[in-house]
């Protein structure tokens, strides 16, 4: 028998613990088929009942006390698990062996095993529904279904998308999507959370479905048949034969199936998981020990992998010959490159070639991008696409806390009393971030504050929703930190030991009272003091803000301004505060971070610091150049002029993700000669002289870097495709054909190069990131890093940091007689951008098919439109025709328009206005008019889209209703009917 005395003689329990993680740790075998670690106690098994203190009780739900007794194997403990697991049979047709889901990591398996069951005393009995099929990516099969309540836990309280429930008072309950809906006509998300969770095989992925097990791909018929056998031997043979059978074929599947731990390509939330192949077919991703993430996915981290295999990858190099492009060897294509790059920078010097690097790729590759410019060519000209979103956050971060990065982790985020996001579409942009602000706002009463001008997914769960005009998000907030200042509700005590420059700041405030932002942006005053008193009541407080704010005219002061606000209410320095500037491609952190830059060398270090440059000149043994490169703006610009002759890009979209499409396009005909590196023949190497096929991150070794500033290692899932390579390895045969002498045969050997330079990375070691291990910058020569930066001290060299005195300018290209809407872009959920991987994933392709602009009901009243009108938007500086989605999102003379099309790229309307400090775009300040085509087609977004849905909100699986039925009694208790008297009701 075995038996624990929880009276702090055990080790690893403490008073408040979860009794059953304790058990679990401490060897002792018990079954927990609804228990996940996860997702917290949801008590619907029953299986994993134990004695307490003489009591049956559930060991998931109940925490350690002092003093407590607890015996797992008692009679009553043991009988009252197996009456319990027998229920559970009784929901499921048990077939391993020809179950795709028979991979050693099923828990109905797994607990026939535990239990040694022989016979299930409560037979399976078909159930009344049929399987469902409608979701592109996964199925629901009720006849496998345990209605353990895992899927619905994680819908409701972990992704907080609330589509699953169990109506417990049905006479046959099953799960429900929108409270009865099929899948593809609900409000699922395919965030996949559900089937992660899923302990058995009533949710599984399509793309395991016949390819798993070596008998699962057999016609129907005969499946059927062998499962009628195996359920016709089992009474004489009992469970024990079958599942050693079934446990044969799952070890025979360990020689074929791969499991390999990778990073998503897509946001920079930085989500990692396992990868399950068989030859080069992606079975399944499974997530679980990601540091970020957990078990968490969205539907393109999941399920949007196909570009990896897609037919039209790229796997020659291509040089052009005329209109048309050729076929070439790799030593052809090398040679042409170093040719006419040293032509060129004999002719016109290395300022007249300019290098691009790509924040979809490692941090290796990004290293050695700018190595190459600077070490072999000469030049600084070197940058990537943070110039597009996330350099002005990095400027207002230097300028008053020293690091441009996030102030914490997500951890923090969720640990917030109130979260304010300033122009973020954070469930759409940084999904599974957005799942923890969701589970906090919704589980543990965080108040959640929205700044936007659409009214998105978190707009309409905030406790307070502002729509500011356009543009004007400096006034509001320098309004608030004045209010604040002026009623003596600031940190006065943070600020005097803490902060420099407050004095400064305050006169700078002077223009910025609440009924001034009322006149300017739009909001009243007594919103604006309530949101001043939220904050200045809030222990803790952390700000999210993202490309509402960055790609302004005014993004590095706007992002100044959060952060001043955050100082002046002492919100750094502790857990649960910070600034969250949240990036938006998966190493668009890591790019800036290792010198992609024109400014910087790896780690922020400056090109006109003599002692910097002399560190790397002693370890790259070559001179450097001494002044600030061209940006990505200025080199489209520097083209026009004929300054810049050459340009090498890889894994960029440039001519469609600048801005003013057509300005750059054309710049890019001009070019004496122009490389282009990636995965596909994208829009940017219509223009190119030479193609490089490279290979996707499933093909590689390498680290990512989130926006949390977690660097994490990926990798290799595939050979690259033949043909193609690595980028890190074409970025090092190009410079060796320059002359270089660099002799990487591993990606790992770059970073020991970057750590050896670079104060900010000196611990980092690929054996310091073995497998889910991570670290977060600044990582000091042994290894500790720092996960909350500012626990000591700012980052600057008196340790304080800095309040900025900021002014405010109009927005640039604001509507007027002639343009007279405001047109706003961003992200849709299921794209990435222009869809150049994910329009490769037929689900995703079938689930919002075309780009769309959002017209408010109003406007089209107005001008007679409806969804599915073909409307013209004409800009200063282009147009572009596409069909018009009505939709109360957006409002009045607001449009939307999403950044999901190279036929009809939004940045086609968007001019070369920029933020002033960093060259960012001003994408959100665009002006257009509307003209209405007679034709009217479907509408743009098919019924079947996950927006047209009704999510059934509830607290979890409410396991309560079910424990209320007439048939439920607590197993090994028995049930008693209280029987009352005839007066009583």
């Amino acid at each position: 028998m075995s038996k624990m005395t929880l009276d702090g003689s055990v080790r690893n329990a403490n008073v408040g613990d979860r009794l059953i993680d304790v058990i679990l740790s401490a060897g002792i075998q018990l079954p927990s088929v609804c228990y996940h670690p996860q997702l917290g106690p949801i008590q619907t098994c029953d299986t994993c009942m134990v004695q307490v203190d003489g009591k049956l009780v559930r060991a998931c739900a109940v925490e350690v006390g002092e003093g407590m007794e607890v015996v797992t194997t008692t009679p009553a403990a043991a009988a009252a698990r197996r009456e319990a697991f027998d229920r559970i049979l009784g929901n499921h047709l048990l077939y391993c062996t020809v179950c795709d889901n028979n991979n050693g990591n099923c828990t109905v398996h797994n607990t026939t095993k535990l239990l040694a069951v022989e016979h299930q005393k409560i037979p399976f009995k078909t159930k009344p529904f049929q399987v469902d099929n409608t979701n592109p990516f996964y199925r629901y099969d009720p006849d496998q279904c345990i209605l353990c309540g895992r899927c619905v836990e994680a819908c409701q309280d972990v992704q907080v998308n609330e589509t699953l429930s169990i109506r417990w008072e049905d006479a046959h309950p099953r799960v429900l999507w929108d409270g009865g809906s099929m899948i593809g006509e609900s409000s699922c998300v395919s965030c996949g959370h559900c089937v992660t969770v899923c302990p058995c095989n009533a949710l599984m992925e399509k793309s395991m479905l016949g390819h798993a097990g070596f008998f699962t791909d057999l016609p129907k018929s005969t499946l059927d048949g062998m499962i009628e056998m195996v359920k016709a031997v089992e009474p004489e043979a009992g469970y024990g034969a079958i599942l050693k059978a079934s446990e044969a074929e799952a070890a025979m599947r360990e020689s074929r199936v791969r499991r390999t731990k990778t990073v998503c390509t897509y946001c920079g939330v930085g989500c990692s998981f396992d990868v399950w192949t068989k030859d080069r077919h992606i079975l399944k991703v499974e997530p679980e020990q990601g540091p970020t993430n957990g078990i968490s996915t969205c539907v393109k981290g999941k399920f949007a992998w196909d570009f990896v295999n897609s037919q039209d990858r790229l796997t020659k190099p291509l040089i052009r010959e005329g209109d048309a492009f050729r076929e070439a060897s790799w030593d052809e294509a090398l040679g042409l490159v170093a040719r006419r790059l040293s032509e060129i920078k004999a002719q016109d010097g290395p300022d007249a070639l300019a290098f691009i690097s790509s924040s979809k790729c490692t941090n290796e590759e990004s290293y050695l991008m700018q190595k190459l410019a600077r070490a072999v060519v000469g030049t600084n000209n070197i940058d990537n696409c943070s110039r597009y979103c996330q350099a002005p956050a990095t400027v207002g971060l230097f300028r008053t806390v020293g690091y441009g990065g996030d102030s914490g982790s997500m951890t923090d985020i969720a640990k917030a009393d109130l979260v304010l996001i300033v122009g973020s579409n954070t469930a759409e942009s940084h999904p599974v971030l957005a799942t923890r602000v969701k589970r906090a706002h919704k589980l543990h009463g965080q108040k959640l504050i929205v700044a936007d001008i659409r009214e998105h997914e978190m707009a309409r769960r905030a406790d307070v929703f502002l729509r500011p005009r356009p543009g004007t998000d400096l006034v509001w907030l320098s309004a608030i930190s004045r209010y604040l200042l002026d009623q003596g509700l600031a940190k006065t005590a943070f600020l005097d030991r803490w902060v420099n420059g407050l004095e400064a700041y305050r006169a700078s405030l002077e223009p910025f009272t609440l009924e001034a932002a009322e006149r300017y942006c739009g909001l009243a005053a007594e919103t604006l003091k309530k949101v001043a008193h939220m904050i200045a009541d809030a222990p803790d407080v952390c700000i999210l803000w993202a490309m509402g704010v960055t790609q302004h005219s005014m993004g590095s002061d706007t992002s100044t301004a959060i952060s001043n606000l955050l100082l002046i209410t002492g919100n750094y320095m502790r857990p649960g505060t910070g600034a969250y500037p949240l990036r938006g491609h998966n190493n668009v952190q890591g790019a800036s971070d290792h010198g992609a830059m024109p400014n910087n060398l790896p780690g922020y270090q400056h090109v006109d610091d003599p002692e910097v440059r002399a560190r790397f000149e002693a370890g790259w043994g070559v001179k450097l150049p001494t002044t600030k490169g061209l940006d990505n703006h200025e080199m489209v610009d520097a083209i026009q002029d004929g300054r810049l002759k050459a340009l090498y890009i890889f894994g960029e979209e440039m001519s469609l993700v600048d801005a003013n499409t057509n300005y750059v396009q054309d710049a890019f005909a001009k070019l004496e000669f122009f490389v282009v590196q990636d995965i596909f023949f994208s829009e940017t190497c219509r223009f190119a002289d030479v193609v490089l096929p490279a290979a996707p991150s499933l093909e590689k070794e390498g680290t990512f870097t989130s926006t949390e500033r977690r660097i994490q290692r990926l990798y290799q899932v595939f050979d690259p495709l033949p043909g193609s390579r690595p980028d890190w390895r074409i970025i090092r045969d190009v410079a060796n054909h320059l002359g270089a002498n660099w002799s990487y045969e591993h990606p790992s050997e770059i970073m020991d190069e970057v750590a050896s330079l670079t104060p900010l990375f000196a611990g980092v070691s690929y054996g310091r990131l073995e497998g889910y291990n991570s670290l977060q910058w600044p990582v000091a020569a042994d290894g500790g890093d720092q996960p909350l930066l500012y626990t000591e001290k700012f980052a600057f060299p008196d340790g304080k940091a800095r309040l900025f005195p900021l002014s405010w300018t109009e927005p640039v290209d604001q509507p007027d007689e002639e343009y007279d809407l405001h047109l706003n872009n961003g992200r849709l959920l299921e794209h990435f951008h222009e869809g150049n991987l994910t329009y490769r994933v037929e689900g995703i392709r079938r689930n919002t098919p075309d780009v769309f602009v959002e017209v408010s009901p109003e406007l089209a009243q107005e001008r007679g439109v409806q969804s599915g009108t073909r409307v013209e938007l004409i800009s200063r500086y282009g147009h572009v025709r596409l069909r018009a989605l009505v939709t109360d999102r957006v409002h009045g003379k607001q449009l939307y328009m999403p950044m999901n099309s190279t036929e009809s790229p939004v940045n086609r309307l968007i001019g070369s206005h920029t933020d002033a400090v960093t060259n960012t775009p001003a994408y959100k300040e665009a002006a257009v008019r509307m003209r209405v085509l007679p034709e009217l087609d479907e509408s743009p977004m098919p019924r079947g889209n996950f927006r047209f849905g009704n999510p059934t909100p509830q607290q979890g699986v409410e396991v309560e209703r079910k424990w209320s039925r007439p048939d439920y009694s607590i197993p090994g208790i028995p049930l008693v009917q209280i029987q009352l008297g005839p007066n009583k009701e």
